[in-house]
């Protein structure tokens, strides 16, 4: 219970950043509207190479692999940007849309190498997940989760260092290892409270939709429109929480020190005393 209690109280601090910064949700939001127009786009391509397979293999491959490494350029992008607008927050501005895309494009480059890195690894996991089962399959599952964790802070890393992207997921591995590798409750905490959350505004969407239904079926339609827009609301606050955290956990593990917002007692226990 004690773990879960320190996760509650880095996602309240975290909540807390995005309470004075409404404006970093449009991050998350962005990046989620831009993924969608690559998958437009990539849609109708993909969907002609399943169907000549058979004689465009290598055609496939390359499209794949160009969708792959174009949503993973818009995902770091975007997150570049909000992790880069929570490190000003941090220092005690105000930052802005603006402020967090400019670090972005200033880190564009290295973003994209980080990005080719990521598709690769994304494909071959993939690849990996669809040809072995068992045993094989839990390792293929425990690569991608260590591949994760060894990766989480290479984006305040390019922010803050003039190093590539390599160096820069060394680097992020060093840190985990050498600050907090071994108490990554907080981000657990996190993805478990998104996953409780969602449970329930599911559970409770399926229920007013039903009970609206029977109502009026117009009723529901419109209750269900917003059960939905509930839904993508959590799913953007979490992604936001998420590169908050990682912003301060980033700070913390290179200086030791937190900054307002958050709270440094609960933070330091909760990164210094792993169960």
């Amino acid at each position: 219970m004690e773990q879960f209690g320190r996760s509650w109280d880095l996602l309240k601090a975290c909540f807390g950043v995005l309470r004075d910064d409404k404006e970093l949700l449009l991050f998350p939001a962005l990046s989620g509207l831009v993924s969608l127009a690559v998958i437009a786009v990539f849609a109708v391509p993909l969907m002609l190479g399943r169907l000549l397979e058979h004689g465009l293999a290598p055609f496939n491959m390359a499209l794949v692999f160009g969708f792959y490494l174009c949503q993973a350029m818009v995902i770091h992008y975007f997150n570049a940007a909000l992790v880069g607008a929570a490190q000003i927050r941090l220092d005690g501005g105000n930052p802005t849309l603006g402020d967090g895309l400019r670090l972005a494009n200033a880190h564009a480059l290295p973003i994209l190498g980080f990005a080719a890195i990521s598709a690769t690894a994304g494909l071959l996991l993939r690849r990996g997940k669809r040809r072995r089962r068992g045993l094989e399959n839990a390792v293929t599952a425990a690569a991608g989760m260590a591949w994760q964790v060894a990766t989480l802070l290479v984006i305040p890393v390019l922010l803050s260092r003039k190093i590539g992207p390599i160096d820069a997921i060394v680097e992020s591995g060093k840190l985990l290892k050498r600050t907090w590798g071994e108490n990554l409750i907080g981000t657990v905490g996190i993805w478990a409270g998104y996953k409780a959350a969602f449970s329930a505004l599911l559970l409770a969407s399926v229920a007013a939709v039903f009970f609206a239904f029977r109502a009026s079926p117009a009723l529901a339609v419109a209750v269900a429109g917003l059960c939905a827009a509930a839904m993508v609301l959590l799913v953007i606050v979490k992604s936001a929480v998420s590169a908050v955290y990682t912003a301060v956990l980033y700070r913390y593990a290179i200086s030791g020190e937190t900054a307002a917002g958050f709270e440094q007692a609960r933070i330091e226990q909760a990164l210094r005393n792993p169960a």
